[in-house]
């Protein structure tokens, strides 16, 4: 019996890129390089400026601008953050944007991944009419419920609270929600499903010991975009909210009360802007995943 001979594997060599096509390569990427350090600093810039704004004495701003800081650093101080968190309005503001952000995200990730999943894996009659009317429903604006909605809390007490404006946020966060999750677990081969409840799960074992595991990814997705809409929020905050007021609404308050009171507005805008920053910075990874989730089979 003759023994088997390994052959060893062919490698073909890669042609070497020449000098003229290595720089072409280079000069192309050069404008599309040159376009992103653009949009950067266009975000960058103004942000840095906000942070030099609230370590500068308001004397220094009114007189000479944030941009003197850098040739007179020894103005900077931390007076000013300081004074924000002995200001109760604000600091009970930032309490308050928390708890209504915090609140609703999880609400929200709670209802829109059991919907989801139902959609996805479950048969019950009228499931594609309903899809299509949680499809239907995202082209709904927010404005045009903020009168009925109004009038609703006033009847039932959720004006002015923090339950109030978290279930506003729900109600309409979650068609995309449900959309989002639903494309995803629908992705997640049939076959662990079909395993799991030939080895006796039930649907509730499914879903938290295996959809949840499995679509983390665009959970955590999605709950940093639920946290950043609803901690940015404006406009639902100035509707529904009186002295239950988010971050948003009391600088929009200092603002319009106190226009020269810089030395408050500046560094609250920026704490303001810093924790959704801290808080996309930490959970990015997952992010990146849910965006990718589904490109690769």
């Amino acid at each position: 019996m003759e023994a088997a001979t390994a052959t060893a594997p062919i490698v073909i060599p890669r042609p070497k890129e020449s000098g003229a096509a290595r720089v072409g390569r280079f000069a192309a990427k050069v404008p599309f390089q040159i376009l992103m350090v653009v949009i950067a600093a266009a975000w960058i810039v103004p942000t840095f400026g906000l942070l030099l704004i609230s370590l500068t004495p308001a004397g220094v701003i009114d007189k000479q601008g944030w941009w003197k800081t850098f040739s007179h650093p020894s103005q900077i101080t931390f007076s000013n953050y300081d004074a924000l968190f002995h200001n109760s309005d604000l600091t009970s503001a930032l309490v308050t944007t928390a708890e209504i952000a915090v609140l609703n995200t999880v609400i929200l990730i709670v209802v829109a991944s059991l919907a989801g999943y139902a959609f996805a894996w479950l048969d019950f009659p009228g499931r594609d009419v309903l899809f299509i009317v949680v499809i239907g429903l995202l082209v709904v604006p927010l404005q045009v419920a903020l009168i009925p909605i109004f009038s609703l809390y006033n009847t039932t007490g959720l004006f002015d609270t923090v339950l109030g404006l978290a279930l506003f946020h729900v109600a309409f966060g979650l068609p995309f929600a449900i959309f989002l999750l639903r494309n995803f677990f629908i992705g997640i081969p049939k076959d662990i499903l079909e395993s799991a409840r030939i080895d006796g799960a039930s649907e509730f074992t499914i879903f938290f010991k295996l959809i949840l595991p499995l679509g983390l990814p665009a959970i955590a997705s999605l709950a940093i975009f639920q946290f950043l809409w609803t901690w940015n929020d404006l406009i639902v905050a100035l509707t529904f909210a009186r002295n239950t007021q988010p971050i948003t609404v009391a600088i929009f308050a200092q603002l319009r009360q106190f226009g020269s009171n810089i030395e408050l507005i500046a560094p609250a805008a920026f704490l303001s802007l810093a924790v959704p920053l801290v808080v996309f910075l930490m959970f990015q990874r997952y992010f990146v995943q849910g965006l990718l989730a589904g490109s690769v089979k």
